[in-house]
C-alpha cells in the first residue's frame, strides 16, 4: 500500500506549527514544528514537520545543524540554498542571543571551557584563521565577541592596537583572545605565543587584562594561559 501524507495546508488550523505558535507561544512547539516554521515547505511524499523532524534525526539536533557545512545542508534534498540560509541566520541569531540581554543575564566567563563553548562549535570548522577577541566587563561578563583578523595570524602583519580597539571603546575591564587552527591541531606555535606576548604588554599599557588567548582546533581547544605559554605563571 502506497505511504499516505498530508501536506501541511490540508492539517486542521490548529495543528499547523505558525497557527501553533501563534495561539501558544513558542515554547508549546517542539524542535521540529519550529524548524518547520523556518524551512516553510517540504517536498513530495514528505510535509515540512517530516522533513524537519528528517533533518533533526540526520544532523544531531539543534548542535548538529548549526556544525553542519552550508554546501552540505544546501545539496540535502528538499533544502536548497534559500532554506539553508534562513536556517543557518537563525541558528547565529540564536548563538548571538546568548551574548545579549539585560546586564545581569550577560553570559559570565568562569574558565577557559567557558570561551570555548561559546566559540567552538564554528570556528573549528573555519578553513581559515580567525582571531577573536572576546570583550569582558568588570564581572567578566561578556559585552561582544569581534573578529579581528581573517588569515595567518603573523605577528608582522597584525597590528596590535586593532585587538584593543573595540575594548576601549567599550570600556572593556578585560579581554580573551581566541583564534583557530584550520589544520585541526590546536597546539599553539611560536607565533602564537610571540603574538600573545606583544598582546599582553600592550594590555598593560591599556590597563586591559588579557586573561587568556585560546586556540582551537578540531573539536579540542588550547588555553595558552594555562600551559604557561606567553603568560607569566
Amino acid at each position: 500500500m502506497t505511504e499516505y501524507h498530508l501536506r501541511i495546508k490540508e492539517l486542521p488550523a490548529s495543528e499547523q506549527p505558525r497557527e501553533r505558535l501563534r495561539d501558544y507561544g513558542a515554547a508549546a512547539l517542539s524542535d521540529a514544528e519550529l524548524l518547520a516554521i523556518l524551512l516553510r515547505v517540504g517536498v513530495t511524499g514528505t510535509n515540512v514537520v517530516q522533513l524537519a523532524q528528517l533533518l533533526l534525526v540526520e544532523q544531531g539536533g539543534w548542535l548538529g545543524l548549526q556544525r553542519a557545512d552550508f554546501g552540505v545542508l544546501r545539496e540535502r534534498h528538499g533544502m536548497g540554498e534559500a532554506k539553508t540560509a534562513t536556517l543557518k541566520a537563525a541558528l547565529e541569531i540564536g548563538r548571538r542571543l546568548l551574548l545579549t540581554g539585560q546586564e545581569e543575564q550577560r553570559f559570565q566567563i568562569k574558565s577557559p571551557s567557558d570561551v570555548a563553548s561559546l566559540l567552538m562549535l564554528e570556528m573549528s570548522h573555519l578553513d581559515q584563521e580567525h582571531l577573536r577577541t572576546v570583550l569582558l566587563d568588570t564581572k567578566n561578563r561578556v559585552q561582544v565577541i569581534t573578529t579581528v583578523y581573517i588569515g595567518s595570524l603573523n605577528a608582522s602583519l597584525i597590528r596590535i592596537g586593532e585587538i584593543f580597539k573595540e575594548a576601549l571603546k567599550r570600556n572593556s575591564a578585560a579581554l580573551i583572545v581566541v583564534h583557530n587552527h584550520p589544520s585541526g591541531d590546536p597546539t599553539p606555535s611560536p607565533e602564537d605565543v610571540l603574538v600573545t606576548r606583544e598582546i599582553i604588554a600592550a594590555g598593560k599599557l591599556l590597563d586591559i587584562d588579557v586573561l587568556d588567548h585560546l586556540v582551537i582546533g578540531q573539536g579540542r581547544f588550547v588555553s595558552m594561559r594555562e600551559r604557561g605559554l606567553g603568560f607569566v605563571r
